[in-house]
């Protein structure tokens, strides 16, 4: 049972929520452990973090840009800030544990730690493994990974293969149709697409909607569109102006048009999960964690703005066993409504997706990886 914790890493949805399952997970075991999260100042995670009741601290740390910048040249010299503050975070915490998860502060922080000889852990997350954990697995007691195949860049003997944290509250599904649609407002007796493209957004699958919109209206299936905080309010803009004949009601962070409910950001996922009669989404590792619990028929689209095209990896290790379809983001704008559309009234086709992802699914992942944290912690 781990009492101390520091759990770091973030930048994105898809490093922070399975951070937080990995922590509700440890609280759950021992509702008194403390645990400290160290982020990335300005970045999402020091907003997330103590959305979910836990303490955060900062670094002053960004990544390496890919084209010439000022700030590459100061990278140097706020990593070594960084890790210097890191390194007064974990002496006066005093942890058990240092948990990386990926993203810019799991690197100063987990090499803090290990100067400090403190025992580090790492979860990767995704099929192609990330600089800063590849970095950080020298030092590592034992690397938590949904795939395999990492062998080639992370040491073999303490690889553990546990699958991808996910939330509890956003994987049960059972039983709660009836509710989701009297949450959602939709109509029970007709089809549901839920198109979810992160927490802050995909802009093709926005695009890839906008192109279809009067298609869609013209059909008898629902959509429920997560279009991200960052195109809501140009996005409820445009489409005012795209629907002259039906008057939208818009409340606060959503907006009703004629078949399709657009939010900024779903906060009941699990009812967006049970109502889904297909879910189209970008292929970060939670997302295809997730989808593989709630065993949904899938369209994924993989982003094209990440490293290593990582992405990718994560949606073909669904698609080689039949188990999602793939729809590359080039080709989104014209081919991912119809595809949806024809995906949605194949019920054999969705049976046989069904079939094949549910076997793909790790429910006790963060239960394994908590496992695996209480065996290396320092007591």
């Amino acid at each position: 049972m781990i009492k101390r914790a520091i759990v770091s890493g973030g930048g994105t949805g898809g490093h922070i929520f399975p951070a937080i399952a990995i922590a509700d997970e440890i609280k759950r075991r021992n509702p008194k452990a403390e645990i400290l999260f160290v982020g990335a100042t300005g970045k999402m995670e020091m907003e997330k973090v103590p959305a979910a009741g836990y303490k955060i601290e900062g670094l002053e740390i960004v990544g390496l840009k890919r084209k010439l910048a000022l700030s590459n040249f100061l990278l140097p010299f706020k990593i070594i800030k960084s890790v210097m503050k890191a390194r007064g975070i974990v002496k006066k915490f005093n942890p058990e544990i240092v948990v990386g998860v990926g993203g810019y502060a799991s690197g100063p922080t987990l090499k803090a730690a290990s100067m400090l000889k403190y025992p580090t852990a790492l979860q990767e997350q995704n099929a192609f493994a990330g600089k800063t954990n590849k970095l950080l697995a020298k030092k590592a007691k034992v690397i938590c990974v949904a795939y395999e195949g990492l062998e080639s860049v992370f040491p073999k003997e303490v690889i553990v293969i546990t699958g991808n944290p996910t939330r509890k509250n956003m994987v049960d599904i059972k039983g709660k149709e009836a509710e989701a649609y009297k949450f959602y407002g939709f109509d029970p007796n007709k089809k549901t697409i839920l198109i979810i493209g992160g927490s802050l957004g995909a802009r093709t699958l926005n695009e890839s909607v906008v192109e279809h919109l009067s298609k869609l209206q013209e059909t008898d299936v629902q959509v429920l569109w997560q279009c991200g905080k960052l195109y809501f309010n140009k996005l409820k803009e445009q489409l005012s102006t795209l629907t002259p004949d039906f008057e939208p009601v818009e409340q606060e962070g959503e907006l009703n048009l004629k078949n399709i409910k657009m939010v900024q950001f779903i906060t009941r996922m699990d009812l967006a999960y049970a109502m889904a009669d297909v879910v189209i989404s970008r292929a970060g590792a939670s997302s295809v964690s997730e989808l593989c619990i709630v065993e949904k028929p899938s369209i994924l689209v993989p982003s094209p703005n990440v490293a290593e095209d990582h992405q990718t990896k994560n949606a073909m290790a669904l698609v080689n066993k039949n188990a999602a379809i793939l729809v590359k983001d080039v080709e989104a704008k014209e081919k991912l409504i119809p595809e949806a559309l024809a995906l949605v009234q194949d019920e054999r086709r969705c049976a046989q997706l069904k079939e094949n992802i549910a076997p793909l699914a790790k429910p006790e992942a963060t239960a394994s990886i908590v496992d695996e944290l209480e065996k290396v912690a320092r007591k």
